[in-house]
């Protein structure tokens, strides 16, 4: 069933894993007309609704519907705290269908028809992830996948305690004027799309623009496009009572040096902040998805990893409002040894205004898909191998990583 967001919209409360809430756990027989929707977002009015001579049975008592209100009415900032919980991070699998299947082929992995669902199903259903991981980011076709008994994924998902992200972005586009830049796509009814995904349960967005270091980029007008759309997509999610994650990536590639990096990013981070200070965008209710401040990886030089923590939480104290909940990495590129050693130097070292988590993609799931392989008889050992990635940037977030906890895992730390 569909949400009326205009009934979200009288308050800062918005019914997070309403319809699921709904459908999954109150069991509902028949629902007619507005007034019992506006009803049902009140659970006290009573177990049984009527319209025009439609009965709604409710099979739960007035007890279990009331256990469930905290969970399911959470507002923008609870939503976001809820994200970077102690000792939780983000896994990001919102990887599209052709872009995963390129993955697959260039891993000498097969690729068939049914790949792309199973994968999604082996990640979705990891035994105890949610120990780790607060919240997954899919792609719009996954939020519509189905497992073999045609149960939604993304139902499973909420049944295990994690909340639903989506990533509305339809990929970059060439940046009209600009030498070579990019902007992000998908504006376009955007708002008629988040208005549906939060319907389906989702509780927030992330949408990404991506800053290429080299000789005279990023440019100005590129960082102020691309925070314009960011601020655009944030302002939007929040009127869907869906959490933002803004997603400002200094991209790895080149032969930058670690300061002209900071550089880029305080400049990127200044930008960005203003756009979404202009979109009345509500900081409380929005977190960062950022990269680190690090050597670009041609770079001769490399910075050692106490010098990427330095280096980052500068730029961030520099950058980025204390009113913001948290900030959560994205990998970038870096390996899985270094994207939880960098995590970790960061929490262990510093007091911080924020929560510093994690939400990555490649450095949770590389391994996992090498085992994987895209063969059935391997997925619960890729699911372990997934299990144990998350729980060591778990303890990174926390600043408990130690490089023997890597070794016992079986993890190269070079």
């Amino acid at each position: 069933m569909k949400i009326a967001h205009n009934y979200v919209g009288v308050s800062t409360k918005r019914p997070y894993i309403f319809s699921f809430f709904v459908d999954r756990r109150l069991k509902l027989g028949v629902l007619g007309g507005e007034d019992n929707l506006a009803r049902l977002l009140c659970p006290r009015a009573g177990p049984v609704l009527h319209d025009t001579g439609a009965s709604v049975r409710i099979l739960a008592d007035l007890k279990t519907i009331d256990e469930q209100d905290e969970k399911t009415f959470m507002s923008l900032n609870e939503i976001a705290k809820k994200l970077v919980a102690s000792g939780k991070g983000i896994m990001a699998a919102d990887r599209p269908r052709a872009t995963f299947e390129q993955l697959l082929e260039s891993e000498g992995i097969p690729v068939d028809e049914g790949a792309y669902r199973n994968w999604s199903e082996l990640l979705f259903t990891t035994p105890s992830l949610n120990e780790y991981v607060s919240g997954i980011i899919m792609t719009p076709e996954q939020t519509r996948l189905r497992n073999d008994a045609s149960e939604p994924l993304i139902a499973g998902v909420i049944d295990r305690g994690m909340i639903p992200g989506i990533s509305p972005f339809k990929g970059m586009v060439a940046l009209a004027g600009s030498d070579g830049e990019t902007v992000g796509s998908g504006l376009d009814g955007l708002r008629e799309r988040l208005a549906e995904f939060a319907a389906m349960g989702v509780g927030f967005t992330k949408w990404r623009a991506a800053f290429q270091i080299g000789p005279g980029t990023p440019s100005y007008y590129a960082i102020e496009a691309n925070a314009y759309v960011m601020a655009q997509v944030a302002a939007l999610s929040q009127e869907a009572g869906l959490a933002p994650i803004v997603e400002p990536e200094v991209m790895l590639l080149g032969d930058h040096t670690i300061a002209r990096c900071f550089a880029v990013t305080e400049w990127v981070l200044s930008r960005t902040f203003e756009a979404l200070y202009v979109h009345r965008v509500d900081l409380e209710g929005t977190l960062v998805k950022a990269s680190m401040v690090v050597s670009g990886r041609d770079c001769p030089e490399q910075a050692d990893v106490d010098t990427v923590a330095e280096q980052t939480v500068k730029v961030f104290r520099r950058g980025i409002p204390a009113a913001i909940p948290g900030i959560v990495f994205l990998s970038g590129g870096q390996s899985d040894y270094h994207a939880t050693a960098h995590l970790n130097a960061m929490n262990a070292n510093y007091e911080l205004p924020w929560k510093l988590s994690f939400s990555y993609a490649r450095a949770l799931q590389r391994e996992p898909m090498r085992i994987w392989g895209n063969r059935a008889e391997n997925a619960a050992s890729a699911q372990a191998a997934l299990y144990q990635r998350a729980k060591m940037n778990g303890l990174a977030s926390l600043g408990f990583w130690t490089e023997e906890l890597e070794s016992e895992a079986g993890v190269s730390t070079g």
